[in-house]
């Protein structure tokens, strides 16, 4: 697996929490494992790894928001933080994949060598996204427009265009924008009707 997909971990991570919304998934022991997917250390997720998550998440977050309100610097600052807290041990790897003449294909694997769950997942998450952040720019990390989602995203776009997570919200976004253009032009319209009206009353008849 590229170091780089890793940076999905950290999106998956934050986006279990909608703060505008009130809502947040990561309450148990299963979703914690399900967030985990076929990962190895889920099977050794305990309760203490919910309240861990939860604390690890809050800093990403304020990665994907400082980098998205444009500080760079502090988006670094607190993902190196998290680096040195999760430091990760890779390994080359040629497990389950062979090349066409039949050899491994070595790749880059991150070991599962960490104290707990929510340090290997958190390990994993953070060198994803750092690859991403060093690799695409620290304006490839951000938060969705489509209030009141606030959703975090990595955008690999080839002309750094993205502004939503997910085409649902760049939907919702585009409709609500339309239509707030329709209010205005009839609240101009009708402003405009009624000034004309205005102007023909304070005419005189003999004018008309």
């Amino acid at each position: 697996m590229e170091l780089s997909l890793y940076a999905d971990y950290a999106v998956r991570l934050v986006n279990t929490e909608e703060p505008e919304r009130g809502t947040d998934a990561l309450t148990s022991v299963e979703a914690v494992r399900e967030l985990f997917g076929e990962s190895h250390a889920a099977g050794r997720v305990v309760d203490a790894d919910v309240a861990r998550l939860r604390a690890v998440r809050t800093r990403l977050r304020g990665v994907f928001e400082s980098a998205d309100e444009g500080d760079e610097v502090r988006a670094v600052d607190l993902l190196n933080a998290l680096l040195l807290e999760f430091p990760v041990s890779p390994q080359i790897s040629g497990h389950d994949h062979l090349d066409a003449a039949g050899r491994p294909a070595w790749h880059l694997h991150l070991a599962e060598q960490a104290a707990n769950a929510t340090a290997s997942y958190s390990a994993t998450a953070c060198m994803g996204l750092a690859v991403q952040l060093t690799t695409l720019g620290v304006d490839r990390l951000g938060v969705c427009e489509a209030s009141p989602c606030r959703n975090a995203y990595v955008d690999t776009s080839t002309n750094r265009s993205r502004r939503y997570c997910s085409d649902r919200c760049a939907t919702r976004a585009n409709v609500a924008a339309y239509r707030a253009r329709k209010r205005l032009e009839n609240e101009r319209s009708g402003r405009s009707g009624r000034t004309q009206e205005a102007a023909q009353e304070a005419t005189p008849a003999t004018e008309r």
